[in-house]
């Protein structure tokens, strides 16, 4: 029986509404993913910390059938933990360390706040605004100035890139080390097949990342090219192995 302050998350409303409730309330915001091994175990974990600190909320969010409340947090790869007061980010855990995860909520279950009033509670903000641990920049902080690459010169660089192999494969995350589970399915689509190709992580590059959408007018990840052109991503390299158009394209580049 699970305990009464863990919740799954259904829809980005209902994710809303649960942190709107009380905006005092510290949360714990699990992001996993079924397929992943490491997730398991750490669902264990949270069911123990949620039983342990009833005062704390506890909300489960399946980073791929949910991706709007995935990408607000900037979630890359399962599992993934945020810590919030409300909408204010308290910490976040990337990983399956459950130590750190129980340091982190062992601390801020403890701290007292003011209790606030109904008529005080401040509007959920939309999710995109939510603050994630990346982009805090403290005064302390140098920031370090970086030449911008213009357009021409991104598109020049992604071009390069799709045309470095016969097929090459735009992923979050490496073959051996897929970080997403469309990644991950892609992958194993190639190696089925015994297709070679070159691999690109785009977590590794955010100017490629955000580049290569509007360079193949492509909104998602994975992107598969054969012959320096776009195929898709996993559902149309599925539809293409389906109907024969995946080994045709294969063939027509002498990737087979």
């Amino acid at each position: 029986m699970s305990a009464k302050n863990l919740h799954t998350i259904t829809s980005p409303e209902d994710y809303q509404s649960k942190l709107s409730e009380d905006l005092e309330r510290v949360s714990v915001t699990n992001f996993w993913a079924a397929w992943a091994e490491p997730c398991k175990e750490m669902g264990k974990v949270v069911a123990a910390l949620a039983a342990k600190h009833e005062n704390v909320l506890f909300l489960e969010v399946d980073a791929e059938t949910l991706p709007d409340i995935s990408e607000s947090f900037e979630v890359e790869s399962v599992p993934t933990f945020v810590v919030l007061k409300g909408h204010t980010l308290l910490g976040r855990v990337n990983g399956a360390d459950a130590a750190e995860l129980t340091k982190l909520v062992d601390l801020h279950s403890k701290k007292t706040t003011k209790p606030t009033s109904t008529s005080d509670k401040a509007p959920a903000p939309p999710l995109a605004s939510v603050p994630t641990a990346e982009k805090e920049v403290t005064a302390a902080e140098p920031v370090e100035e970086k030449k911008e690459e213009t357009t021409e010169e991104l598109n020049a660089r992604i071009k390069k890139i799709m045309d470095s192999d016969k097929v090459v494969l735009f992923m979050k995350g490496t073959p051996e080390a897929p970080r997403c589970g469309f990644s991950r399915q892609t992958v194993a689509i190639l190696n089925e097949h015994n297709v070679k190709y070159t691999h690109f992580d785009i977590l590794q590059d955010e100017a490629v990342r955000q580049g290569l959408k509007a360079y193949n007018d492509w909104p998602t990840f994975p992107q598969l090219i054969i012959g320096g052109e776009l195929i898709g991503g996993l559902d149309i390299l599925r539809e293409s192995v389906e109907n024969g158009e995946f080994k045709e394209a294969l063939t027509n580049v002498g990737a087979v």
